[in-house]
């Protein structure tokens, strides 16, 4: 800055831009020149000399008014006040974008877990295998896997001919010792592929081919059986009073009939309590699922060879069928 020659109330000039301003001033209120420090923030601060001494002249607020500075007024104690500090347009950005970055953040943080949690959600899982059989369960001795009948009618264990007590000791290649392998072979197995079979039953190991199907082809083919024009066949007896038991005298078992429901189909035909019924309509008899399962299949008053033993006795009878 520059000054010019005289008293107390000298004027002097801004060293940038050449205003006027009080000598006092040590910015220049036009550019925001400061003496020594070139053009810097902008701050009101007077250098008075009488401030130090905590009161205020009524020319030195004159001076100040007189470029611009607006009044000053002394507080209860004498002291000056002076304006408040601003933050710049600058500083305001800056807040504004730090702001935005932390909300940003903040919501990256909520919505990226939700959004994993939708997407595993709504994922449809890998189609299931079936091959159409029910209760899997692991077979004595972890020699395999046993099951208690198959279902529905012309599912593939249907057309691959097992049956309720077949024990399957592999899948696809694949040896089998407890049920949850098996549950994991169907999740993996590829729906409609073509798979090998290794079975015991009554002692003797099998193998058979089956093709696996969908959920969808599964569900069809038991409503088409639910559904079917001929009905649904009755045996008459009781199949919660029915068990597995082994046939004495053989390494087979069968299914024993503990109640006959009198005058019906069963009972017409000369079954007895206490018969162990061995085959159904040509088909082995080990469970009571796979019986019940077998009379609700049989054609209403069709005629059906029951395969039975009665005190170690081996017998055949025909029995007409009823209708549920």
């Amino acid at each position: 800055m520059s000054k010019s020659s005289g008293t107390e109330s000298e004027i002097v000039t801004c060293g940038n831009c050449h205003t006027a301003m009080p000598r006092e001033l040590r910015f220049c209120r036009n550019c925001g020149y400061r003496l020594g420090e070139g053009i810097a923030e902008y701050t009101e601060t007077v250098r008075f000399s009488n401030v130090a001494q905590g009161t205020t002249s009524a020319a030195a607020s004159a001076d100040f008014n007189q470029y611009g500075g607006g009044p000053m007024t002394p507080s209860a104690s004498g002291a000056v006040k002076k304006r408040k500090k601003r933050m710049s347009g600058m500083t305001w950005m800056f807040l504004g974008l730090l702001i935005f970055f932390v909300v940003a953040a903040g919501l990256t943080a909520i919505i990226r877990p939700v959004r994993n949690n939708i997407a595993s959600v709504t994922q449809p899982a890998p189609p299931r295998s079936y091959f159409g059989i029910e209760n899997f369960d692991t077979a004595e001795n972890n020699q395999g896997v046993i099951f208690n009948r198959v279902e529905p009618p012309g599912g593939p264990a249907d057309l691959a001919g097992l049956i309720g007590g077949d024990i399957i000791t592999s899948f696809d290649g694949q040896p089998l010792h407890e049920e949850d392998q098996m549950e994991g072979l169907l999740k993996s197995t590829p729906v409609g592929k073509t798979v090998e079979i290794i079975y015991i039953r009554d002692g003797e190991t099998k193998k058979t081919k089956l093709t696996t199907i969908g959920k969808e082809e599964f569900d069809r083919l038991i409503r088409e059986f639910r559904r079917r024009p001929a009905g649904i066949g009755r045996f008459g007896y009781e199949e919660n009073d029915s068990e597995r038991v082994p046939v004495p005298g053989t390494n087979i078992f069968g299914v024993i009939l503990n109640d006959v429901s009198s005058s019906m189909p069963a009972d017409l035909a000369g079954i007895k309590e206490g018969d162990i019924i061995i085959e159904f309509d040509g088909v082995p008899i080990r469970t009571p699922q796979e019986l019940h399962a077998r009379v609700r299949r049989a054609l209403p008053y069709s005629t059906v060879k029951v395969v039975l033993m009665r005190e170690g006795q081996k017998m055949e009878i025909p029995v007409k069928m009823g209708k549920l």
